[in-house]
């Protein structure tokens, strides 16, 4: 059987291709030169406004857009080691722009770099100071005694920390964003935190606030070409405006990650990674057991396919362990931070959070 000869293209499309070449040549030195001297990028669509403060705690609500707003207020926390601005980059890649746009009342609750004096702030200062002062406020605000509460990566662990602790309470409805329950699935981090040479003890007393670049170092091990890799993607889309606007915008958020509490990360370490006391029920807040299987609310887990950071494993317990009858899981195409940021997961991802949260907030 005679293979197909392969096509050969005309003049005309080698001429068009290789205009094109030249053309995107040409914008790449140009874009290179205005990436390099360029101020740095501006981040936010939406308007908002701080309605509770508490040392490293800043709660914002954003301004409604629409007429008619769902009953039951958005809450979601935020990892203390991030910005929540990754769930309000710009106009198209903005997850608060797409719920305000559908009715919900939303609200962040974000972080500023702890002061040296806040060493000592522990996970149990984040869910019943932080955390409980925020849901208190947004009560005040609405009138309303139910919130739905959600969380991303860390700041998931401490929402889902204190669902447990204040259950039924007034979480009406839980989201959860690539959050790690069982860390013994956190390989990377089980490696790079291995008790056997890890001594975090002597690391919190040492420097009493723990440096993002501590933390950045172990995602880079996760990864190692990552950083070239991404710098050469760069390059090779430098012609695209739109593309180097999207870039900036993560690289700042990924720059301006925060310090943390000592305190907070010892408890972190030990108790969540050395002893996986989250899901072993084990794990005390306060004099307090955190039972997952006294939640009861309805619970909705979003897990990304390709996150290198949270595996789809440590997510599990949330779908195994909480006593919601009413319980379901969405496993999304792309990585750790495309889950709540980018114009994929706007037509991919939050129509369906949308549809499973619109008929929970009246």
């Amino acid at each position: 059987m005679s293979e197909t000869p392969p096509t050969i293209p005309s003049q005309d499309e080698v001429s068009d291709r290789v205009r094109k070449e030249v053309q995107r040549a040409y914008q790449r030195r140009i874009k290179g030169l205005d990436f390099l001297l360029a101020e740095r990028v501006h981040v936010g669509a939406m308007e908002k406004e701080v309605v509770y403060r508490d040392g490293t705690a800043m709660l914002y609500r954003y301004l409604p857009v629409e007429d008619e707003i769902y009953r039951i207020p958005l809450m979601i926390v935020t990892p203390p080691s991030n910005k929540g601005y990754i769930f309000d980059l710009a106009s198209g890649q903005s997850f608060v722009e797409f719920m305000l746009q559908r009715g919900y009342d939303v609200y962040i609750l974000d972080w500023n770099s702890p002061r040296k004096d806040e060493a000592s702030l522990d996970i149990a200062d984040y869910v019943d100071r932080f955390i409980a002062g925020s849901i208190a406020k947004i009560c005040e605000i609405t009138g309303e005694e139910e919130v739905t509460l959600g969380g991303y990566c860390m700041g998931g662990v401490l929402a889902l920390i204190y669902a447990a602790l204040n259950a039924p309470g007034p979480v009406k409805n839980f989201v959860s964003f690539a959050t790690p329950v069982d860390f013994t699935h956190m390989h990377l981090f089980q490696a790079w935190a291995n008790k056997d040479h890890f001594d975090v003890d002597e690391l919190v007393e040492e420097l009493g606030l723990i440096p993002p670049e501590l933390m950045l170092g172990a995602f880079d091990l996760a990864r190692p070409a990552n950083r070239t890799a991404g710098q050469i993607n760069l390059w090779t889309n430098m012609w695209s405006e739109d593309f180097v606007k999207s870039y900036r915008m993560f690289d700042r958020w990924a720059a301006e990650t925060l310090p943390v509490p000592g305190a907070y990360f010892r408890t972190q370490i030990k108790e969540l990674m050395w002893k996986n006391a989250l899901p072993a029920g084990e794990l005390q807040i306060g004099g307090r057991t955190v039972d997952l299987g006294r939640i009861t609310a309805p619970i909705l887990n979003i897990v990304a396919m390709h996150d290198h950071i949270v595996s789809h494993e440590a997510t599990q317990p949330l779908m195994t362990q909480t006593g919601s009858n009413d319980r379901k899981e969405i496993v999304s195409k792309g990585g750790h931070v495309s889950l709540v940021a980018g114009p994929a997961a706007l037509r991919r991802l939050w129509p369906l959070i949308d549809d499973w949260l619109a008929e929970r907030s009246t």
